[in-house]
């Protein structure tokens, strides 16, 4: 019975997804997503979901899983994704692991440690602690993981607040806890990486957000929005519900969900707030897509075992998926 595992990876926007759906094709098999934003229902253009004809051709795992408003975890995510991986072995078919959020690929081929669960109001607390004093979290997990800290970026607030969460609520560091639990999975993983060009992949990056603005971007982040909104006042308690959402001082894009951190979304909120014009969000998407896609790269360059496939000048998704074939064809 086969233990292999095949992981297609690469940035936003390089072209993994199509290419992986022919091959899915081929060898008679189903994908699982590892993006951690396609795993939010009603998140569909902003987070580049497969379309419904590519979803209905080949199954996809993984996707529409959690509400907006919901909180998700990579823990949950390793959890869900290995009966799926038993049950296509169990099958013997191969499947196929398609995405870019590194930490998912990572967790599952390397592992992860459970480490304590989200407090919410102590996240809050630090989160306030560093608007008071911009840095000051950054400086307080150097003294308590200073390992951690090196991996972490000082702007990467939500990291620095859930390493600092794990150090305060448990005995140990986040780095010690990791280094003692890490545990990969029993499989043997296939990793083929895509790359292109940087200023390739720019264009790309540019016109894929002009076309999610074609197909009705921002109101889709209105009907989250409006979700979020509905879901907040349900929880709330009967007191609280004369309360207005609409209020200027709510801010959407400062919510502490994971599903408005998406690219995409926390700008366009911002621009229905009236904080930014249109032409500043669409700017800022477009920038802040060529990062993340930087910072995918950056991740995964140090990522061992991964076979890397220049894919520069290359759009024809059949093209791309006869150079992925030939690699798995050699191993």
């Amino acid at each position: 019975m086969t233990n292999k595992v095949i992981i297609i990876l690469g940035p936003t926007g390089v072209g993994k997804s199509t290419a992986s759906i022919l091959l899915a094709k081929a060898i008679n098999t189903e994908i699982i997503s590892a993006d951690s934003m396609q795993i939010y229902r009603h998140m569909d253009i902003g987070t580049a979901k497969p379309t419904k004809e590519e979803r209905i051709s080949i199954k996809h795992h993984m996707i529409d899983i959690v509400d907006p408003w919901e909180v998700y975890s990579t823990g949950k995510y390793i959890e869900a994704v290995i009966p799926i991986i038993e049950e296509l072995h169990r099958k013997r078919r191969i499947p196929i692991v398609v995405g870019g959020t590194g930490l998912y690929i990572k967790a599952m081929t390397e592992g992860i440690f459970s480490g304590p669960s989200a407090d919410w109001t102590l996240r809050e607390n630090l989160s306030s602690t560093e608007k008071q004093e911009k840095g000051s979290l950054y400086s307080f997990l150097r003294d308590l993981d200073p390992e951690a800290a090196e991996r972490i970026i000082p702007t990467d607030i939500r990291r620095v607040i859930r390493a600092l969460e794990v150090c305060l609520k448990s005995d140990s560091s986040i780095t010690e806890m990791q280094r003692k639990m890490t545990k990969p999975l029993p499989y043997e993983f296939i990793k083929i990486g895509l790359y292109r060009d940087r200023k390739e992949l720019y264009r790309i990056i540019e016109k894929r957000v002009d076309k999610m603005f074609d197909v009705g971007l921002i109101n889709e982040v209105k009907t989250v929005i409006d979700l979020i909104k509905d879901a907040e006042m349900r929880r709330c308690g009967d007191a609280e519900k004369n309360r207005t959402l609409d209020s200027p001082t709510h801010r959407f894009a400062d919510l502490p969900l994971l599903s408005m951190q998406a690219i995409g979304y926390k700008e366009i909120a911002l621009y229905l707030e009236g904080k930014i014009i249109l032409e500043e969000a669409i700017g800022l998407i477009k920038k802040g897509s060529k990062r993340y896609a930087k910072r995918q790269f950056t991740w995964f360059k140090k990522e061992e075992g991964i076979q890397w496939l220049d894919i520069t000048g290359i759009h024809d998704s059949g093209m791309i998926f006869n150079l992925v074939s030939d690699v798995l064809s050699h191993i």
